[in-house]
């Protein structure tokens, strides 16, 4: 079955992680209203620094910030694009993603759509 992965990873201060989990909840359920088949967030358990890269050094990791790994998945990349389109006009969406009120760094996010190429 061909699937659809978005994925994205961000720093979230240690002391705003129950806020950024109920803010995720929130949207996770928003995105699986619209045909998402899986709503997936994690938090960094076994994630070091590396010597070249990580995923700590990839956020700019703060010491008092853990690193958030997120995936969504879709039946397709067709369908991904038309339930993000409604996703980001959700105005219950919208009412979450105030910049001053954020639980996480928005600009030391990153994000991108991923094709499986394996799937077992």
């Amino acid at each position: 079955m061909a699937r659809y992965i978005d994925s994205y990873v961000l720093p979230v201060p240690n002391d705003k992680l129950d806020a950024y989990r109920k803010m995720a909840r929130k949207a996770g359920k928003i995105w699986r209203e619209y045909g998402a088949l899986e709503y997936v967030e994690c938090v960094a358990d076994d994630a070091e620094p590396g010597k070249h890269t990580s995923f700590p050094q990839s956020v700019k990791l703060k010491p008092d910030e853990t690193v958030v790994f997120a995936y969504i998945v879709y039946r397709s990349r067709k369908q991904r694009d038309k339930i993000n389109k409604q996703v980001m006009n959700d105005p219950r969406l919208a009412e979450m993603m105030d910049p001053e009120d954020l639980p996480f760094d928005g600009k030391r996010m990153f994000w991108g759509g991923f094709k499986p190429i394996v799937e077992l």
